[in-house]
């Protein structure tokens, strides 16, 4: 979008998603072995901002409810225009007119996680209605940085200008090579699985990985549809937990990318904060 426009807020309507299984309720890890994925989408209660992502015997655990839309080309514009920090209203339930918040996103048909308080996701039950504010995509870029996914107030609490750059805190960079599921699928809609696990995660850092955690991915472009640049940065927030399938674990969306040069990274493998400090989580 050109410089001096004003961004455009669309009222957005989704639906709390019921956990669905397959007709056989199994899942064969990385290691070849069948497990049950818990977890993965619906209404999870109990995760939050700020916990390790493998803290869980669980798969793609998302902190919060996740809205999805019966209507196929409703649901991917839900995922798509929606943006990290917007605000969300639970319209029906026992606990109608509570307010959340977007903390991520997720590809395949599409999902919108959003952080409710643990009392107001004890009352909420699967089919109920909330609506999204949804604003940010289309952000001009900050010199050659341009940003995606994410509310404009929010990008003020993760990142800082300084000197022709943004200086952004992250929890670790990654190389590219662990790029897994949402290789080549477009940003606004999908997250990036990082190919780490318990085993592996503290070779790169990432030994205290959270939810919410802002990662750098390097040589990774995220404009269009994500994909290997060299030279080029990405920085993600951390969506959900980590998967025991193989091509999967956590998952970043992306809200930052340009030339590695115009990002200022800010590495704190022990005590970083990003989005739960930004939230005040």
């Amino acid at each position: 979008m050109p410089a001096g426009r004003r961004q455009l807020a669309v009222n957005l309507l989704g639906v709390v998603e019921h956990a669905t299984s397959g007709a056989s309720p199994y899942a064969i890890g990385r290691d070849g072995r069948p497990y049950v994925p818990a977890g993965d989408g619906g209404l999870v209660l109990g995760v939050d901002l700020g916990e390790g992502v493998w803290e869980r015997a669980a798969d793609h655990v998302a902190p919060g409810a996740c809205l999805v839309h019966p209507d196929p080309a409703a649901r991917l514009a839900l995922t798509g225009l929606s943006c990290l920090g917007n605000e969300a209203i639970l319209r029906s339930g026992a606990a109608a007119g509570a307010r959340g918040v977007v903390v991520g996103k997720r590809g395949e048909a599409g999902r919108v996680i959003v952080r409710f308080p643990p009392e107001v996701l004890a009352t909420m039950a699967p089919g109920d209605e909330v609506s999204v504010r949804a604003e940010g995509q289309g952000h001009p870029p900050i010199g050659d940085v341009r940003v995606m996914n994410l509310a404009a107030e929010l990008l003020e609490g993760l990142a800082t200008r300084s000197a022709g750059t943004l200086r952004v805190p992250v929890r670790c960079e990654i190389a590219s090579a662990l790029m897994g599921n949402g290789i080549g699928r477009p940003a606004v809609q999908w997250c990036l699985d990082l190919q780490l696990d318990p085993l592996n995660a503290g070779l790169h850092g990432a030994a205290r990985l959270a939810l919410g955690d802002l990662v750098a991915l390097d040589d990774v472009d995220a404009r269009f549809n994500i994909g290997y640049r060299r030279g080029w940065s990405t920085v993600g927030v951390v969506v959900h937990g980590g998967s025991p399938l193989p091509g999967h674990g956590p998952g970043i969306v992306a809200v930052l990318t340009g030339p590695a040069a115009a990002l200022e990274l800010e590495v704190d493998a022990e005590a970083h904060r990003g989005l739960a400090g930004a939230l005040g989580a």
